[in-house]
Formats: structure tokens, C-alpha cells, sequence
């Protein structure tokens, strides 16, 4: 091996020559008279190191490299005590992604938990709150109202979770550019608000009026068709994948809403209940359509500007509605102190909660969880209904319940399950003729075995 000395270096740069020994003891060695000397280490002009150095450099010294010393060597032996400290944290790192994914999914199990009893609370409310005060119309506004708190619910978070924060003003003005770069203008504001107001609005009223005719169960299960009814506008609208499992889905939930109306013999309350809540379940997809249009791939805090911004047109124009309704009479309000507050308070606070839920953890979880979150308001108003108002189902609204929320889970389905099931089943085919080729070997062997311990001789195979 060349010796590094005698390698000349670009650029002209001279060679390094060894220098004779003037002195016979190494710096921290015992010297002559018995007292340790600890020199410091000398740096020639040319990047040489001391003589230590040299003298390890030359006879390669326990794999030397240059400027290795004895003052170099307890600084490496700190950073070799350290190693095994890096080598656990490499070994930690499975575990830590093991967690993570363990918080993840136990975080999805909250959020599906809080966002079904959110839902069923809102139902179970608006129910009690009829008993008392039957204005379907003046609750939907008063409730609409409270999504003008969604974006100083959004800033709150912002302060307290991001390091650089910004104004509440600059925030808005940064969310503002989903009406385009110039931010929002009057003209603007009302132009792209509008529709989107009169769809909540007619969503929220329509159930209402449902939940006056049938039970909470039946019009939860109803309004989870409105999956279906995404998919068929998807398809139409936005030129999604036709899937023929949707297909199949939107169907088995067409079929659903059917039975259902045939469970009282399609007359009387029941029917037009029916009807009202599809065409709630109908509002919600056209709005859920044209809110993918619109917004696209938005982040919250575009969604949380917006939804505040339906807030305020809701309470700046819509307010016209409930004093129409109230001057002909089609809603007796009474006396501001005669209404249930409480009732109305909390189910506004409810479903104000439900909403930021369900827009808070498509960011947070997996979308799939927030979709069985509302198909678990089903089961939870069913468990309601009979325990505390003793309801008693028919077995026809009862199948009709389980096709709607069967054909709402095959919705739930992601456009490559057919691919992943047959490469599933394609590996569990693999597994099982490896298991059974292990099998007849080890039988084989045993039979060999068994033959010449009788002492028959077995051909070898080629």
C-alpha cells in the first residue's frame, strides 16, 4: 500500500517528508524523572499533526487514520460510547411507527365514536324539542347561524398548535383567496354563497320536517342514501370511475327507500315522511357535488372561511324566511320567553359540532371513519328509540334498514378493492399449495424412512 506521504497532491502542493525524532518519549508517556508531560498537539504549516501522529500514520497503529491521536482517541471513544445509543434508536423505530399507527387508529375510533353520538344527539334533541316547539323552519336558520363560529374555531387552533402565527386578520385574508386573488367581493360573496346556503338549508329543513313524520331510526337510515346519490352525481357531474359495485349499491338503497315506503302501504304520514327525507338525503348529495367542484382540494381553513361565510348570508339574507312564516302563520314562534333555549342552544352547539368533526377528521383520519361515523347513528337512534320512546319495528322497515346501510358499506368500497381481493385470495391459494407441498415432502421422507428400516430399498428420484 502506498504510503499517504509519498502521494502528491493537485495543485502543485509540495511532499511531506519525514522529520527526525528530537525527542525519544511520547507526549503523555512517563518521562525519565517520573512526571507525566502533556504537551499539546503541534499543526506544521502543510496540515502535518504532531509527532504521535506521524509515528501512528507509519506503522498504521490500530487502523490509524491521519490526525487520530492520543487527545483525538478519548474524543472517539465518547463518540463509540455513543454508538450503541444510535443502534437502539434505529431499533426503537419500528416500535415508534407501531405506536404512531396504534395512536392513529385509536384517534379514528374516538373521532367515529364522537362523530355518531354528535349526530344521534342532534336527532335525539330535535325530537324533543318538537314536543314542546313545532317550527322546523326557525330551528334550521337558528342552527345554520352558528357556522359563523367555525372560522374563529379554526383560528383557535391555528394559535395553539402552530408556531408562526398570524393575525386573525391575516388569516382571514389568506383563507379569502378561495374566492379568488382579489379575495372576497360583495359581488362575489353572494354569487358563490347562494347556492351553496339554499342546499344546507333546504338539507336541514327537509329532515326536520322528516323527523315530525317518522322515527329518528328511519330517518337517519333514509338520509345514509344520500352516499348513493353522491356516487350517481359523481358519475354523471364529475366523470367519476363507474364501479359496478356502486352500482349495485345505489340499487340495494333505491330498493331501501322502497320498502320503506310500502312498510304503512304508501299513504299517510309515513310516505310523505319517506319522501321528505330523501329529498334531504338529495339536497345533501347535490350540495356535497358541487362543494367538491367548487372547492376542490381546499384546506381547512379555506372550508372552515367558507362555511363561516354561509353563516353570515344565512343571518343577513335569510332571516326574511322565519319572519314570512311567522306573519302568515305557518310557524307560531310565541314570546321570546316562551321558547325552549335550552333545546335550542344545544342542539345548535350539537350539530355545529358534528360539522367541524366531520371537516376536522378528514384531515386528522382516514375519511372511511367519517363515513361510518354517520352510518352509526343508525344503530345508535334504533337503541334510543326503543329503550326510552319504546318503539317497535316492523320486520319490513327492519330489512329495509340493513339493505340501506348494507349497499351504504359496499359505497365505502376503494376503486382497486377488486384487484387487492384477488391478489389477496391469489395469496392465500400460494400459502396453501406451499403448506401442502411441505406436506407431501415431509410424508415422503417419513416413507423412505420407513422402508429401509424394514429393510426394503427405495429408488432416490433424479
Amino acid at each position: 500500500m502506498p504510503s499517504p506521504e509519498g502521494a502528491p497532491e493537485s495543485g502543485g502542493q509540495p511532499c511531506i517528508h519525514l522529520e527526525p525524532l528530537k525527542s525519544t518519549h511520547l507526549p503523555g508517556r512517563a518521562t525519565p524523572t517520573g512526571v507525566l508531560t502533556e504537551s499539546p498537539p503541534k499543526v506544521s504549516a502543510n496540515g502535518v499533526c504532531d509527532i504521535e501522529d506521524r509515528i501512528l500514520r507509519i506503522t498504521g497503529y490500530y487502523g490509524y487514520n491521519p490526525g487520530y491521536s492520543s487527545h483525538r482517541r478519548e474524543d472517539g471513544s465518547e463518540s463509540r460510547a455513543e454508538t450503541p445509543g444510535s443502534d437502539t434508536s434505529d431499533e426503537s423505530r419500528p416500535f415508534q411507527a407501531c405506536g404512531n399507527a396504534a395512536l392513529k387508529v385509536l384517534g379514528g375510533l374516538l373521532m367515529v365514536l364522537c362523530i355518531s353520538s354528535s349526530w344521534v344527539g342532534t336527532t335525539q334533541v330535535v325530537k324533543l324539542t318538537f314536543q314542546s316547539f313545532s317550527c322546523p323552519f326557525f330551528i334550521s336558520w337558528f342552527s345554520s347561524n352558528w357556522n359563523i363560529l367555525f372560522f374563529p374555531v379554526y383560528y383557535s387552533g391555528h394559535v395553539f398548535t402552530t408556531r408562526e402565527k398570524q393575525t386573525l386578520t391575516q388569516k382571514f385574508r389568506e383563507c379569502s383567496k378561495l374566492f379568488g386573488e382579489d379575495g372576497m367581493t360583495l359581488k362575489l360573496f353572494v354569487k358563490r354563497t347562494a347556492p351553496f346556503s339554499i342546499l344546507w338549508t333546504l338539507t336541514n329543513y327537509l329532515y326536520l320536517l322528516a323527523l315530525k313524520k317518522l322515527t329518528a331510526t328511519d330517518v337517519s337510515a333514509l338520509y345514509c342514501c344520500h352516499k348513493a346519490f353522491v356516487f350517481l352525481l359523481s358519475w354523471i357531474v364529475l366523470k367519476d370511475r363507474f364501479m359496478g359495485v356502486r352500482i349495485v349499491a345505489a340499487i340495494m338503497a333505491i330498493t331501501g327507500i322502497v320498502m320503506m315506503a310500502y312498510a304503512d302501504g304508501f299513504h299517510g304520514d309515513s310516505f310523505v315522511g319517506v319522501a321528505l327525507a330523501v329529498g334531504s338525503a338529495s339536497t345533501s348529495a347535490l350540495y356535497k357535488v358541487l362543494l367538491k367542484m367548487f372547492l376542490g382540494s381546499a384546506n381547512l381553513g379555506e372550508v372552515a372561511h367558507f362555511l363561516s361565510t354561509m353563516g353570515f348570508f344565512n343571518l343577513i339574507f335569510i332571516s326574511c324566511v322565519p319572519l314570512i312564516l311567522y306573519f302568515t302563520r305557518v310557524e307560531h314562534l310565541g314570546s321570546l320567553s316562551s321558547m325552549p333555549w335550552g333545546y335550542l342552544c344545544g342542539l345548535a352547539g350539537l350539530w355545529l359540532v358534528f360539522n367541524i368533526l366531520v371537516h376536522v377528521g378528514v384531515v386528522l383520519t382516514y375519511p372511511i371513519l367519517i363515513s361510518i361515523g354517520t352510518l352509526l347513528s343508525v344503530p345508535g337512534n334504533a337503541a334510543v328509540d326503543v329503550l326510552k320512546h319504546e318503539v317497535i319495528f316492523s320486520m319490513v322497515r327492519l330489512a329495509a334498514t340493513c339493505i340501506i346501510c348494507l349497499g351504504f358499506l359496499l359505497l365505502l368500497l376503494p376503486e382497486e378493492w377488486d384487484s387487492v381481493t384477488l391478489r389477496f385470495f391469489a395469496n392465500i391459494a400460494d400459502k396453501k399449495s406451499e403448506e401442502h407441498g411441505e406436506e407431501q415432502t415431509e410424508s415422503s421422507i417419513n416413507t423412505r424412512s420407513h422402508s429401509r428400516a424394514n429393510g426394503t430399498v427405495s429408488i432416490p428420484l433424479a
